[in-house]
Formats: C-alpha cells, structure tokens, sequence
C-alpha cells in the first residue's frame, strides 16, 4: 500500500481497511507521513465520513499509538475513568473523584487544560498553591494503592498520534468530524486502562454539541467504541446552556467545589444534584450499588458524613497542596478587584449564555485563546442568579473577579456579562434543563 492510494481511496468514498488505518496511524506518529498528507487525510475523512468499523479501527490503533497503562494489578476493582466532553463552570471532576475513592472505587484520573471558552480541570487543581499534577503514571498508580485516587495531567506519552492529528485538526476546520471527535476520545480512554469508562456528554451553547441529537450520536458512538474494545461504557448526557454551578474561573470553581464537599445542603441546586446523579451512575458501574437510587443514598451519606471531603483534602495533600479543607480555602488565590454586576430589570432569568459567559471569562484571563496564554488562576465570575430565578431590578446578578491590570476594562466586561443574559417578564416563563444516563 502506499499513502497516495490510501488518500485516494477515502477521497473517493471508500473504506479503509484496519491494516491501512494502522499504516497512516503509524506514519503520523513516526513521521513519515508529512503534515501535509495528514490534513488531506482528515478533510477526506470530515467530507466522506467513516463506518463505524473504521471508525473502531481508528480508536485502536490511535490506542496503542503509544504507552498504554495497565491497572488490572490494583488490589481496588475495577478501576474506573469520568470523562466529560467539556463546558462551561464544569467542576463536576472535583466532587465526583473524591466520592468514588472514598467507597473504594479506585480513581487514576488524567485531566487536560482548558483551552477557548471550556475550561480544563488540570488549570483549576493548579489554582491550588502547591499542588503538583505532573506526577508519572508510576507515581499515580502508587498513590490510588494508598488512597484510592490521583488527579494528574495527560501523558505525553499516551495515544500521541491523537495529539498529533488534533494539532491538524484544529487548524484545518475538520474538529466537527464525529468519527474523528469519538475516536480522538476514546483513544485517550482506553490508553489510560480504565475497567469502567462513564462518559459526560454535553450539549448546549456551551458545549461543542449544540443539539441534544448531537449529544446523543456521539454518546451512542462513544459507548459503542468503549464496549466493543472490551470496557464497559455508559454516557450520562446534560444541558450545558448555562454554566455549571455558580463559578467560572479557576481558583472559585475549587472552591465551589469545595464547599459542595463540606456543606452539601448549601450547594447550588442544580450543580450539587448533577454531580450526586452523575457518582451515583458511577457507583453502579463500578458494582457498588445496585442501582442509582441505591447509588444516590450512598453519595449522600458520603457527603454528609464528611468522607468524600476527608478523601479531597487527602488526595490535595498527597499531591503537594495544604493538608485540610480550611488550609485549601484560605490559599486559593484571589483576583484584588470584585465588581458587582446588578439586574436591570424585574423579571425570571430565562437565559445565562454559558459560551458568552466562557468567552468573558477567557477574556478576564481565566482561560486560554490559544495554548502559549498564560492563566490567572484568580479571576472569574461568580453568578447569583441562574436560569429560572426572580430578580428585581438592582438585584446582585454577578460579582466579576478582575486582576489590576484590566482595572480599566472592568465597566466592559460588566456590559459583557449583562449581555449574556436575559431577563424575560413573564413570571410563567420556563428554563429547559436535562441530563439523562444512556446505558
């Protein structure tokens, strides 16, 4: 075979057999095959599409690509990965991980950085001084013997050939490809040797699915990776029109996190209820409740009992950060501006733009435009009010967390967020949320 018959080939609307998918995965990595002949390779694939075999054959062999981790010798069983597809205030990592260690679900979890208006969960656990997300798998490993989990970054090292072509993706206008998305996933996935995989699908307008039928064509996709490589996978799909809880920016969102940790009934509603439901689905995967409702009463117990929060502040100290909950509150650094945003009407919140408010935050500097930008971890917003509550005017809608040097753009970034939102005066007006567990 050669790479000019394989380009022609899915050019033409054929398929590509697993041999020929291993061959230009192999290339890519090595570096025979050039930038240029990747990109045309990937336009053919965003133009024709792949079956679902290719598109299974693509996920192995961008899998074994590289270092694959083996976690069958935890004295733990069976080890399980949380994945989310990425949104706005989405902290979910912070307080399901501790919950599920804390029952015994051994948790090795590789995170990324946030880049564009979605942020990353390695950017918010950096928020907290000292704590060191770099640790090497053997390390990692180690740590979930003692404690039961790790939260660390993404090895270099695993399903590189993914890294490679989402490079190319991202400036060649084929990231919308769902064979190139679910295998760009799962590949990561399966490298990482999980038993169990639970995936958070999003969709939204602050989500890379915008409809609720794109959220479930790549959940379906996903699962069916996921099973048909020997990992049990089940996807949990929610609403991302809104942001997640109240805070956007990394430092607040740990401590949001937190505080759901330590004083769960004082939670916002929406948040503290996606993240039980989500550690609930986990908890039956990973064959420790029966079912979800059973799953749902242990996540409380946790919760209130005080275990998933002894499990954080364990899993924060063994990395590097303070020993206790309030040692981790009084170090997470803060923005030396807060300005209050106010409503400017009566009304029923009927819409909080989750990507406008992602943007402003990645504008704010809580986020990335591109991968070189540095991050304050201070600044960020945090919301009040959220979709579906009354406000009057002069009511408190946000407080922005702004660093000195953008003292000037505060008044613009206040306008920004006001347009973010919406303020319907019909007090019957209704604010549609989901989320729902694909098995």
């Amino acid at each position: 075979m050669t790479i000019g018959e394989i380009l022609a080939r899915k050019r033409d609307g054929g398929e590509l057999s697993a041999e020929e998918i291993a061959f230009f995965v192999r290339g890519i990595v090595d570096g025979s095959i050039a930038d240029y002949q990747a990109a045309a390779w990937l336009m053919a694939i965003f133009i024709r599409g792949m079956s679902r075999r290719e598109t299974r054959d693509l996920t192995l062999a961008m899998r074994d690509s590289g270092e694959r981790i083996d976690l069958s010798d935890l004295d733990a069983r069976p080890a399980l990965d949380k994945h989310s597809t990425g949104g706005v205030g989405d902290k979910t990592t912070l307080v399901v991980v501790p919950i599920l260690a804390a029952v015994g679900v051994p948790m090795l979890k590789m995170s990324g950085r946030g880049l564009g208006f979605s942020g990353g969960t390695v950017d918010k656990l950096e928020s907290i001084p000292g704590f060191r997300t770099e640790l090497s798998v053997a390390e990692a490993k180690d740590q979930v013997r003692r404690i039961g989990a790790a939260l660390i970054g993404q090895s270099a090292n695993l399903a590189p050939a993914d890294k490679m072509l989402y490079g190319l993706r991202d400036v060649t206008a084929t990231i919308e490809s769902l064979p190139l998305i679910g295998s760009s996933i799962m590949s990561k996935k399966l490298a990482a040797g999980a038993e169990r995989i639970v995936l958070d699908v999003k969709a939204g307008r602050g989500a890379f699915m915008r409809t609720r039928q794109e959220a479930e064509a790549l959940a379906a996709l996903l699962i069916e990776l996921g099973t048909g490589a020997g990992v049990p996978t089940s996807a949990v799909l929610s609403s991302m029109d809104e942001p997640l809880g109240r805070a956007v920016g990394n430092a607040l969102e740990v401590a949001e996190a937190l505080c759901l940790l330590r004083w769960p009934d004082t939670a916002e509603p929406v948040f503290a209820a996606f993240c039980r439901d989500v550690a609930a689905h986990a908890l039956v995967s990973a064959n420790r409740a029966p079912d979800r409702h059973t799953g749902g009463g242990l996540v409380d117990e946790l919760l209130r009992g005080g275990a998933a929060n002894r499990k954080f502040a364990e899993i924060v100290a063994a990395q590097g950060g303070p020993a206790a909950g309030d040692g981790i509150l009084a170090a997470l650094p803060r923005a030396p501006i807060e300005r209050a945003v106010s409503a400017p009407a009566d009304g029923t919140i009927v819409a909080l733009d989750a990507r406008k408010i992602g943007e402003l935050a990645m504008r704010m500097g809580a986020g990335r435009a591109k991968k070189s930008d540095a991050i304050d971890p201070a600044v960020g917003i945090l919301l009040h009010a959220k979709n579906g509550g009354a406000v009057r005017a002069g009511d408190p809608l946000a407080t922005l967390h702004i660093r000195q040097s953008d003292a000037a753009r505060a008044p613009a970034f206040e306008a920004d967020l006001l347009a973010a939102c919406t303020i319907s005066d019909d007090p019957k007006a209704e604010v549609e949320r989901f989320w729902s567990v694909v098995p």
